[in-house]
């Protein structure tokens, strides 16, 4: 399809656009982290690195990281599981009802979080009696992380077909040395491509853990909400928030990256 220069120049301005709307506003909070002026007038008169020291000690925000990082490597390591056994029950076999198991598995990450959030809430201390605190928000943030999992295993399962492991079982194999020498193999950059991405998600969600993480824990995203409108605390909040923009950026281009290199047929 041949396009006009005048065309180009129209589609170039309006991605430019797009991407400073979308990534201004972030490098103001990044240089702000770094900003001397505590009423962050702009442009910056200096530059200083005592808000980090200050972040660093800052016992809530320790806390808060602390509380993020439980959640996030352990809903990361429940949705690698579930997720990629659910993507080889709904890839290498047939049942009835597989369309229907296949959108309930992915419904989660398209509802809206404030519906998951209210949902799980009732499951939890409604239903099931369960007190809320960390297991609970795993739980809850295992729902949506089994998404992104599934989705990626079941993309390579695809792409794979089932010849070499036929091949494997033809040979004399059983299924575990199958999968432990043939499939898994072939799997590990999708299953990590998978867990970052799940592991991302979790870091930085706010709406689901608002209604499931127990009183008197904090993630930093809700440590964030909880202190942006304190003056005192401003600088430590824009610290923060960059660090959660650095946490959620570098397992997304990572995934990406190996999303790339399993197309072009690398592998890890």
């Amino acid at each position: 399809m041949m396009l006009s220069k005048k065309t180009k120049y129209v589609l170039l301005a309006a991605l430019v656009l797009g991407l400073a709307v979308i990534y201004v506003p972030l490098l103001v909070v990044l240089l702000n982290s770094v900003n001397s002026d505590t009423t962050f007038g702009w442009p910056p008169s200096g530059f200083t690195l005592e808000w980090w020291g200050r972040a660093a000690q800052n016992e809530g925000v320790l806390r808060a990281l602390w509380t993020s990082l439980q959640a996030g490597l352990a809903a990361t390591a429940i949705a690698l599981v579930l997720g990629m056994m659910a993507a080889f029950a709904l890839q290498r076999y047939r049942f009835f009802g597989k369309d229907t198991v296949s959108l309930l598995i992915i419904l989660p990450i398209a509802l809206p979080g404030i519906v998951t959030g209210i949902a799980l809430n009732n499951a939890f201390r409604t239903i099931l009696g369960v007190d809320l605190g960390l297991f609970t928000a795993i739980v809850a943030h295992a729902t949506f992380c089994i998404v992104v999992v599934f989705n990626n295993v079941v993309a390579r399962l695809r792409r794979m077909g089932g010849n070499l492991e036929e091949a494997s079982m033809d040979l004399g194999a059983d299924g575990i040395t199958t999968f432990r020498l043939v499939t898994f193999p072939m799997l590990r950059s999708a299953l990590l491509a998978g867990g970052l991405l799940a592991f991302a998600l979790s870091f930085d969600e706010i709406i689901v853990t608002t209604f499931t993480l127990g009183a008197g824990l904090q993630t930093l995203p809700i440590w964030i909400l909880d202190n942006l409108f304190r003056p005192n605390q401003a600088p430590v909040v824009n610290v923060v928030a960059a660090v959660l923009i650095v946490v959620s950026t570098v397992p997304v281009y990572l995934a990406q990256r190996l999303s790339g290199d399993t197309a072009s047929g690398g592998r890890l």
